[in-house]
């Protein structure tokens, strides 16, 4: 039986919300990297490199990484040749960090940037942590310049029914036992919970086309299990 489905009223909403995003990422930032990659059987590494790839920047453009976490992405950008710029909310996810580049703790919707900073943006699987996921676009519409490029990657749902039925019962009920092993159990069941702050991806796309965005896409990895965001600042 696939699990319940959370509603977004039973979660933590506002500053309770950012509190507790940043405690449970402090929590379980030392052991962070090897459940991801037990949990997805390294399958986040593709899913990482395919949203660099999607940017389709010049070598050498500056990269914002926002939710950094450990720095997965902004080595995969600076493999690629870009400048990468780590945020994150928790610090101590950025003090497990394996990257050179340089690291920022700040909140991702009021970003330590000036406009039209940045020539391009990512975010890896963080869209349902953000507080506000329209501000958070309309941050990117600031901080990205004209003709610049954001990726983001995020969790979703397949459509096809035995796959969504093993997906549900694999992130709902495997996912936090693994979690639970390696790491804290507590925050591997609120992970699979906090999918339902996600809105629907039409929305979510018309919403990123609102913050001055084109060539919206989204794209599902790995038969729908994950979602990759692309757009072009306007």
């Amino acid at each position: 039986m696939t699990p319940t489905r959370s509603s977004p009223d039973e979660l933590p909403q506002g500053e309770e919300k950012v509190a507790a995003v940043r405690s449970m990422f402090d929590a379980i930032a030392p052991r962070y990297d090897l459940v991801n990659r037990v949990m997805t059987l390294r399958l986040d590494v593709g899913w990482r490199r395919a949203a660099v790839r999607s940017l389709r920047l010049e070598r050498g453009s500056l990269v914002v990484d926002l939710a950094a976490g450990t720095g997965d992405l902004c080595r995969d950008l600076s493999g690629a040749g870009h400048v990468p710029i780590g945020i994150d909310l928790s610090w101590g996810m950025l003090a497990h960090a394996r990257t050179d580049a340089p690291l920022v703790q700040a909140d991702a919707l009021r970003l330590p940037l000036p406009d039209g900073a940045a020539d391009g943006a990512t975010s890896g699987f963080a869209l349902r942590n953000f507080v506000d996921l329209g501000l958070f676009f309309d941050e990117l519409g600031r901080v990205v310049r004209p003709a610049g490029r954001v990726a983001l990657l995020d969790v979703a749902e397949p459509d096809n029914r035995l796959l969504h039925w093993g997906h549900g019962f694999y992130f709902g009920r495997v996912v936090p036992k693994i979690g639970g092993l390696l790491s804290d159990a507590a925050a591997y069941r609120y992970l699979p919970q906090s999918v339902a702050y996600l809105p629907a991806p039409a929305s979510m796309l018309d919403r990123l086309r609102d913050a001055g965005f084109a060539d919206v896409d989204r794209r599902l990895l790995t038969g729908g299990i994950t979602q990759l965001i692309t757009g072009t600042r306007r």
